[in-house]
């Protein structure tokens, strides 16, 4: 009871048979993969009946029958022997049991022929290192052989070979070596991602290929994204991945991690950035959260924006402003960052070309140039200064015409002579003392004289006799009146003396009044003298 027990909890439940008088027990706590399967051997061992020992004896679950191949060694034509199982399908091996056969007496001999055996559990039938379960040696291996081979496979191999070359222990079998498999039992689970005994336990969801150790559970390998024994951990921030071992972009919107499987930027990418993982920057000309904006166009020399925040980091073109340089020039400006500032003489007041500044209809009248900001040349007026000044403009406004006009000339275009004026534009009247009040219309000279009293080329300076005289004469004129009054007084009181004596005196006061002097003959000498008075020339 206590031997069941043993073999209980290392096999499952146990089936004891004998086997040449030896107790054998074949296993079944996993599932048996090879019962039944189609196998093949390198060769056959002749016998009466061809069918005796072929390959598929070995997993036809009776021990009486095995499988048999021609001998290998020294005294052997053949050096190797294989035999193969086709498990049908690739399936999680757990154990390969072997029953190597027997015979009374000889179990050494038997045990000498089995010895250095390998076993190859295989996807394609190979057999290198990569599919080696196991290999045999220097001891000496039991008949009722067993070992643990956790792996995955479709095809298991036993092989065994005797080489003339090789030196093998001395209790091996070297010639005549027959191999005689009686059975070949592949333990494992049909049930594809469980383990456990009874092949009923789930693996973990995350085990890679959904796969895990047939015994403990413990995955082979993780899903992406996960990590630890039984990957029920996900990759720590910043890595995603087999393994984990891949590192996110760092390009994540918000800085927030990357999905922990893919790499993801489950929430977008930062300005800038765009892909699945937000490891590549915007496309030329585009910007933004997933660059899912497009520049402006409008940068200089027509290079990209920022792919950030699609500013023109190195300006606009001329003709637009602000970061994005999506804003065309106000009215009015233009140029680089608009900061130059139209003429303002573009025809009918329009504005100028954002761009360079040109008055594309034209310009107002007296300007000239793509820029309508140069004047017209002295001489020229009007729409596009082809216009020619008259004649006798000294300057004319180049916007309509209007003169100034040289000296002798006035009205709008300077075509009319001056009258009773002189200079440019007429504007000096001719001197009141010129004679008729006419003047040269071009200095100013009086033409025909001056009115008497006035001097000079254009009449406006006074005599000095004449001046020297009329106030002399003032003078004199006072002085007279008073000799006049006085001697009219005089005269009067003499008149009226001399007539009182006449009637007194005689003949002799008659004679004495004509020898005394007259005022009144005084005068009259007096005005027949030189007089001190000069005579003026009026």
């Amino acid at each position: 009871m206590f031997e069941n027990n043993v073999y209980r909890r290392l096999y499952g439940w146990p089936i004891p048979f004998y086997y040449n008088n030896t107790r054998v027990f074949i296993a079944f706590a996993y599932d048996d993969l090879s019962k039944g399967k189609v196998a093949t051997q390198s060769t056959t061992h002749p016998s009466t009946w061809m069918w005796l020992y072929k390959a598929n004896y070995a997993v036809d679950r009776t021990i009486t029958t095995c499988m048999r191949a021609k001998p290998i060694g020294k005294s052997s034509e053949y050096k190797t022997v294989w035999w193969e199982v086709d498990l049908g399908g690739e399936y999680h091996v757990y154990s390969v049991n072997i029953l190597f056969k027997n015979y009374g007496g000889e179990e050494n001999r038997q045990r000498g022929r089995f010895a250095g055996f390998s076993l190859y559990v295989s996807s394609n039938g190979s057999r290198d290192n990569s599919s080696l379960c196991y290999k045999d040696g220097p001891d000496l291996p039991p008949l009722n052989f067993t070992t643990t081979c956790i792996t995955f496979g479709r095809y298991v191999t036993f092989y065994n070979e005797r080489l003339d070359a090789v030196i093998y222990p001395k209790e091996y079998e070297v010639s005549d070596v027959v191999s005689e498999l009686c059975e070949v039992i592949v333990k494992g689970c049909k049930t594809s991602g469980v383990y456990g005994e009874n092949c009923d336990i789930r693996c973990p969801t995350n085990c890679k290929y959904n796969t895990c150790h047939i015994q403990t559970g413990a995955c082979f390998g993780c899903k992406p994204g996960w990590m630890r024994l039984r990957c029920d951990i996900g990759c720590i921030n910043g890595w995603y991945g087999a393994n984990c071992e891949q590192q996110c972009s760092g390009h994540c919107r918000d800085n927030i991690s990357c999905n922990h499987v893919t790499g993801q930027c489950d929430g977008g990418c930062v300005a800038g950035w765009r892909g699945a993982i937000c490891d590549k920057e915007c496309r030329n000309w585009t910007y933004g959260n997933n660059c899912v904006h497009n520049c402006s166009g409008n940068c200089l020399n027509d290079s990209t924006c920022n792919k950030q925040t699609g500013h023109c980091d190195r300006g606009c073109k001329p003709g637009y402003t602000n970061a994005l340089c999506n804003e065309r020039c106000f009215s009015g400006y233009f140029g680089n960052e608009c900061e130059q500032t139209c003429s303002g003489h573009c025809l009918e007041n329009r504005t100028c070309d954002r761009i360079d500044g040109t008055c594309s209809d034209g310009c107002q009248d007296g300007y000239m140039g793509k820029l309508c900001n140069d004047s017209c040349k002295v001489g020229y007026y009007g729409r596009n200064c082809s216009c020619v000044c008259p004649s006798y403009c000294k300057s004319c406004k180049p916007t309509d015409g209007t003169c100034t006009c040289y000296a002798g000339w006035m009205g709008p275009n300077c075509s009319i002579g001056c009258v009773w004026s002189y200079g440019e534009d007429c504007q000096y009247p001719c001197s009141k003392y010129c004679v008729d009040q006419t003047c040269n219309r071009f200095n100013g000279r009086c033409l025909s004289g001056c009115d008497s009293g006035y001097y000079g080329p254009k009449c406006d300076q006074k005599s000095a006799s004449t001046s020297f005289f009329a106030s002399k004469l003032s003078t004199v004129s006072s002085g007279i009146l008073g000799v006049v009054v006085s001697t009219c007084v005089y005269g009067t009181t003499t008149v009226v003396i001399i007539i009182i004596r006449r009637k007194k005196s005689s003949v002799s006061s008659k004679n004495r009044s004509i020898t005394k002097v007259s005022p009144y003959g005084e005068m009259e000498n007096q005005q027949s003298g030189d007089s001190t008075y000069e005579e003026l020339s009026l």
